[in-house]
């Protein structure tokens, strides 16, 4: 008999600024507090999941935790990682293979950066080869946000979509930072203000991008008998569904620039879940760029391919909009480490307790988190409510 799934424990590191912090050091103080959050002791964990960027990533984090798992993720597809991690342990719970799974994150990427951000410097980077096609494609001068930005222009091309609506993303992300006193920047944004910021790729100005911030965060996922016995037994957070897809690796491998693989992921995702997208009262969304935020929302079904520009325009990502989004502030104002799609999955949750405070989605039932990771490479999309399916 399938077993249903429940978060039951969610804990954020510190942040934005975590100066002095190793990644292992957050990932501890993550999942230290969800253990607390939930009501668990460690040695209740029997499954672990990790993305990063050392071989071995998660068998090193549970010796640091000091837990012995018997159950292992880590599938590493960029910043929709940890919405694959949870999928895979929602089957494995569900499935009666381990009862407890913490999925974690933690990342200094500011501090280890330091002076060198912005100069290939960071993080180790600096000449490693490039991945298969993409040593093609660096020569070049493409950059991360060049790529997005490619992806942009065509959907401007073939649908009309303004830098004006674009802006507005970031604008209603602000918008909710503000409200969040754990927001890297909470000053409110004009849709001039994010048009006169620095162009760095044409279409996206700066402020069209996510920020760069330390931060890690622990998201648990459990049976619903052990749960039950838990502090948010009286506002359980149900897994109803998941699901992902892929179209291709570096961007000379997408085929169309206006379509990711959301649109896959999401119908099975909704599909197992037994929602549409007016069901969905929450999206919690990977916003690495504006852009990233304009083309998964209609993937997923929330506007028509090519009305997603008109559809953020008129503030449909506001509280009280059509479709709240990212209330915490998101990556592009709160917080993004390297890697946010983790973080998506513990907003959702807070939401859905009814526990954010000024930034609460009033009768919050239903959210979706959508990871994107890579050149809009891999979508994973996980559905979340207070009812089980």
């Amino acid at each position: 008999m399938k077993r249903n799934v429940c978060v039951v424990g969610v804990g954020h590191a510190d942040g934005p600024y975590a100066t002095g912090l190793q990644p292992n050091a957050l990932i501890a103080q993550g999942f230290t507090r969800a253990l607390a959050d939930a009501g668990l002791r460690k040695d209740q964990v029997d499954g672990l999941a990790s993305a990063g960027h050392s071989g071995m990533h998660e068998v090193a984090v549970a010796e640091y935790l000091g837990i012995r798992p018997a159950w292992l993720d880590s599938t590493s597809c960029g910043g929709s990682s940890f919405e694959f991690h949870a999928q895979h342990a929602y089957r494995a719970i569900e499935a009666g293979d381990v009862d407890v799974v913490a999925i974690c994150y933690g990342s200094n990427l500011l501090s280890a950066s330091g002076r060198t951000l912005g100069t290939g410097g960071g993080g180790g980077q600096r000449g490693m080869q490039p991945p298969g096609p993409m040593k093609y494609e660096f020569p070049t001068g493409l950059t991360l946000v060049g790529a997005y930005a490619m992806a942009a222009n065509r959907h401007m091309h073939e649908y009309g979509t303004t830098p004006d609506q674009l802006a507005s993303i970031a604008v209603q992300m602000r918008e909710h930072a503000s409200r969040n006193t754990n927001a890297m920047y909470r000053t409110p944004l004009t849709v001039d203000d994010v048009l006169e910021s620095r162009l760095v790729a044409d279409p996206l100005h700066k402020l069209d991008c996510c920020v760069i911030s330390d931060g890690g965060v622990c998201v648990i996922l459990a049976a619903e008998h052990i749960a039950a016995g838990l502090r948010w037994s009286t506002k359980p957070v149900y897994v109803r569904g998941g699901s992902g897809g892929t179209t291709h690796h570096s961007v000379q491998g997408m085929s169309d620039m206006t379509t990711t693989a959301a649109v896959i992921a999401g119908k099975r995702a909704f599909e197992t879940a037994g929602i549409v997208p007016s069901d969905v009262d929450v999206f919690c969304s990977y916003d690495s760029f504006t852009y990233t935020v304009l083309v998964t929302l209609e993937d997923l079904g929330f506007a028509p391919k090519g009305e997603g520009g008109p559809f953020v325009a008129e503030g449909n990502l506001r509280l009280g909009g059509a479709l709240p989004t990212n209330p915490d502030g998101g990556g592009l104002s709160c917080t993004h480490p390297g890697m946010r799609g983790l973080f998506l999955l513990a907003e959702a949750t807070r939401q859905l307790r009814n526990d954010a405070g000024e930034s609460q989605v009033q009768g919050a039932e239903t959210a979706v988190c959508n990871g994107s990771g890579g050149w809009l490479s891999t979508q994973g999309t996980v559905v979340l409510g207070t009812q089980s399916r």
